[in-house]
């Protein structure tokens, strides 16, 4: 195996296995195609890095976390759905993205480009995936008891502001970092697909978790395997093969019922 194909193997699985585990809390509180749209608000970031040569990655994380934060202060401001927020504040992006984004390096951002990742961006995206999984971790019981009930949350000294800035955030980074793996149109089947197939295998939240995480880190490995093989863009590939994944999760479904 060669070092470029191991940085970009070590980057996806990282990266897959923490998207899948946010997805299993995403799936729960019915978001999970908010990380459709956060994709969406990395494009002005995207389009600046293709413009000056830096990483994609880089490039999308301001403006994903800054969408975030709005996204969280005008939630406390309007009381309007998160989802809602994300679609009106994401459509903002891309119209500001598709005036300066060179159509020939459009390819980048749409599809991703995981395959050419370097050390130095593997390492970082690493420690950054291992951050928000044990942020996660921490505050899972937490976003869980939100999803049951807020005001039982309240009673048991949840503070519901803060954990769902704090899982905002979360879902933000792994976005941003996704975007490398599969562009900014598949982030939302990243997060969704591992966690939609453990949930047709198993009725434990425990397994649920951890299923997702193998699910999301599956997928990149087939997908980029199979992208050396037949020289398709990584990031469809991945999604492709998430997506069996799941066809055959309902098969199997169906058989254990």
């Amino acid at each position: 195996m060669n070092d470029q194909l191991l940085s970009s193997l070590i980057s996806a699985i990282v990266v897959g296995g923490v998207a899948g585990y946010l997805g299993s809390l995403m799936i729960q509180k019915k978001m999970a195609l908010i990380a459709g749209p956060l994709g969406h608000l990395a494009f002005p970031g995207v389009a600046l890095a293709l413009l000056y040569g830096f990483d994609i990655s880089l490039g999308a994380f301001p403006f994903i976390i800054l969408g975030i934060l709005f996204i969280w202060i005008l939630e406390i401001k309007t009381k309007l759905p998160t989802e809602t927020l994300t679609a009106i504040v994401f459509a903002f992006g891309v119209s500001v993205a598709l005036i300066f984004l060179p159509l020939e390096e459009a390819e980048s951002a749409l599809a991703g480009n995981i395959a050419n990742i370097s050390w130095q961006n593997t390492i970082i995206t690493l420690l950054l995936s291992l951050i928000v999984f044990i942020i996660t971790k921490t505050i899972y019981d937490k976003i869980i008891l939100m999803n049951i009930s807020e005001d039982l949350a309240i009673i048991e000294g949840v503070k519901i502001k803060k954990y769902n800035l704090i899982y905002l955030l979360s879902v933000a980074t792994i976005v941003a970092l996704g975007v490398k793996l599969v562009g900014v149109l598949l982030t939302a089947a990243l997060v969704a697909l591992p966690a939609a197939t453990a949930r047709n295998l198993t009725i434990s939240l425990k397994n649920y978790s951890y299923l997702s995480i193998f699910f999301g880190v599956l997928s990149p490995i087939i997908g980029l395997l199979l992208s050396k093989i037949i020289a398709f863009p990584a990031g469809t590939l991945i999604i492709i093969s998430g997506s069996f994944l799941f066809l055959i999760s309902i098969f199997m479904k169906n058989k254990i019922l």
